[in-house]
């Protein structure tokens, strides 16, 4: 049921609804995919069947442009709820303002008592500017900070306002994060590519990839169940994929972009950081990915130490 309904998304970045509570500041962060390659890496693990040689893994790589902080919103909870009851708008420019019509003025400070509500909130607004992928217009997301009461957090949200945060504040080598993003689009698809169902019979008269008794034990309810494989949208949509290892963070692009730049995304930028990323990630290239701090790790492994990022040409020569 997690899956269902299986449309479109809304927009073409995840809506986060759950942190880890547990860890300190900043619970969250983005990046453009950029693609992916792979890396030699030294394993240390003691329990690892490859212990103390090189190996090699696949990665993916996000450029990670500076996030900034476009306002701070404070929470009450009564019995119906969260409900907004303040909010502060701390930056503005003129990207922004291809994004949401935003009051005029800006308050350079959180000058309210945190004590008066039950919980706060920042939303960070993304700098898609200082990428080469095109595109001005930034995102906006509303991600929770940590600590136990409203005045910790009210104290992490002042030391972020007014300036960049970067990746390599909140993201460290070695940590695990779950990536929220909406899946590569591949539009009206068959039951077979759809679901996976096995081709009928070539002698079949109503068709051969698609789906054969559809009534089953459930006719006598006059309709069909949900549950039948039939055609219909597959892909953009909203996943969740856990416990993904960081393996590097850099802020140099002669590191990690490939000879000719990725395929449908370029080169990165200098001033950005890059994340490289244990395995594949959700998402076409070029799409915001949200990374959050692990909200269910089952076990923390040493992590490989890389030794060398692959730059081969992806241009096929």
């Amino acid at each position: 049921m997690q899956v269902w309904p299986r449309k479109r998304a809304n927009k073409a970045y995840a809506t986060v609804r759950r942190f880890n509570t547990k860890a300190d500041g900043v619970l969250a962060f983005a990046g453009y995919k950029m693609g992916m390659t792979h890396v030699m890496a030294f394993d240390s693990y003691k329990n690892s069947l490859t212990k103390n040689e090189t190996i090699s893994l696949p990665v993916t790589i996000l450029e990670c442009p500076p996030l900034r902080v476009f306002s701070v919103r404070a929470y009450t909870h009564d019995h119906y709820g969260y409900k907004v009851a303040k909010e502060v708008l701390t930056h503005k420019d003129k990207y922004t303002a291809r994004k949401i019509r935003a009051p005029k003025t800006v308050s350079p400070s959180l000058d309210f008592d945190a004590s008066a509500y039950d919980d706060i909130t920042v939303i960070l607004t993304t700098q898609p500017s200082l990428t080469g992928i095109g595109q001005k217009k930034p995102q906006l997301f509303e991600i929770d900070l940590g600590g136990k009461t409203a005045a910790e957090k009210l104290e992490v949200a002042k030391s972020l306002i007014g300036r960049d945060i970067k990746a390599s504040e909140i993201l460290k080598v070695g940590d695990y994060v779950d990536f929220h993003a909406i899946t590569t689009g591949k539009g009206y698809q068959g039951p077979v590519k759809r679901f996976g169902i096995g081709l009928k019979s070539h002698k079949s008269e109503k068709g051969r990839r698609r789906p054969g008794n559809i009534a089953g034990g459930w006719s006598a309810q006059q309709h069909t169940m949900y549950r039948v494989a039939f055609a219909g949208q597959m892909g953009f949509h909203q996943r969740t994929q856990y416990n993904n290892q960081i393996l590097k963070i850099t802020d140099k692009p002669e590191e990690i972009t490939p000879k000719g730049g990725f395929i449908h995304y370029g080169v990165g930028r200098n001033g950005n950081e890059f994340v490289i990323v244990r395995g594949s990630v959700p998402g076409a290239k070029k799409r915001l990915v949200t990374m959050v701090k692990a909200i269910r790790l089952k076990q923390n492994l040493p992590v490989p130490s890389v030794e060398w990022i692959s730059q081969e040409s992806q241009q096929g020569k």
